[in-house]
């Protein structure tokens, strides 16, 4: 869906520039040499009315013509600086919530064909901890926002009974034996494991069976049918960045269940190829990322999250209940 936003906006942004750069520097100088060839045939005497219906352009060139100053500054300004984006899953909270609108930065890792998202000029790369948006690799039409865990050369770790990460950054791609106690990891830090105030609910449905959960503050009030798991909340520090993640009270996953395996290293441990990124989601247990589906190559990034720019209080496929105005600021 916006990939085929940014072909319409690209075809209309040049059908609108070649009418106005085509009125501005042949149709209406045309027109101005009619008029004064018609001023010189009737030695001026001729009513300015008609003069007027001469200089005039054709409504649908005039109206189309007057878009492109628009359609290019939103054009410019989507394509290579700021493009938004709404949060549809509650895979990144309590970092980023469903019906969260962001900013996302399209300089930060390269100026980049808005249709193909080819680099044009490098600008960067992704930092751990950074929060991006990338096309899926497995399906590039689609978006995807996740945090970056591992950069390209890391060994990373995930403990699925502690859900706590290990990253050992010296490793490279070919060696897949890397001995983790021949390698110093990064310092992670983690608080301890709170009750958060973040519950998922789970409803029933005709089959009495319950459905997928939603997400719910601990202050809302649930219908009886339904059954609700308030979820745990510890700070996770990731390079630069220090920020919450939410996780079940039990352990759900297996390390056999991470369907992306790497090279025959154990089950639950990855070791990043050059040019490419392991991400995950911020509410753990919820979230499907890199250790189901594997990395996301650099030639998918979209761009860096860098601020909620407004955000509404609703679920997903449902309509916005309210607004958050205290969500509104930079992203960590």
């Amino acid at each position: 869906m916006a990939g085929m936003f940014a072909i319409i906006l690209t075809v209309a942004t040049l059908f609108t520039g070649i009418l106005w750069f085509l009125e501005k520097f042949k149709w209406r100088p045309a027109r101005q040499r009619q008029v004064e060839q018609v001023r010189k045939q009737t030695d001026g005497k001729i009513d300015g009315n008609v003069l007027a219906q001469v200089a005039k352009p054709k409504n649908w060139i005039d109206s189309l013509a007057s878009l492109f100053p628009v359609l290019c500054f939103v054009f410019i300004i989507r394509s290579f600086i700021y493009e938004p984006f709404q949060i549809p899953s509650g895979s990144m909270m309590p970092t980023l919530l469903v019906g969260d609108f962001i900013a996302v930065e399209k300089f930060a890792y390269g100026l980049k064909d808005p249709i193909t998202n080819t680099t044009i000029i490098p600008t960067g790369h992704p930092k751990r901890g950074d929060v991006v948006v990338f096309k899926y690799p497995g399906n590039p039409s689609i978006d995807y926002i996740k945090r970056v865990v591992g950069l390209p050369g890391d060994k990373v770790v995930y403990n699925p009974d502690t859900k706590e990460l290990s990253i050992y950054p010296a490793c490279q791609a070919d060696e897949a034996n890397c001995d983790n106690n021949a390698v110093a990891s990064l310092d992670l830090s983690y608080t301890p494991v709170e009750q958060s105030d973040w519950m998922q609910v789970f409803a029933k449905n005709q089959s009495n069976f319950y459905t997928q959960g939603q997400f719910a503050d601990k202050r809302a009030s649930l219908d009886r049918s339904a059954r609700a798991l308030t979820l745990n909340t510890r700070s996770e520090t990731l390079g630069e960045h220090q920020h919450q993640i939410l996780a079940w009270p039990m352990v759900i996953y297996k390390s056999s269940d991470f369907h992306k395996q790497n090279n025959g290293l154990p089950d639950g441990q990855w070791i990043v190829p050059q040019g490419e990124y392991f991400v995950m989601g911020d509410n753990r247990d919820n979230s499907e990322d890199s250790r189901f589906w594997g990395f996301v190559p650099e030639k998918n990034l979209v761009g860096r999250a860098s601020a909620i720019w407004m955000s509404f209080e609703k679920q997903p496929n449902e309509w916005p209940t309210g607004i958050r105005l205290s969500r509104i600021g930079a992203i960590n």
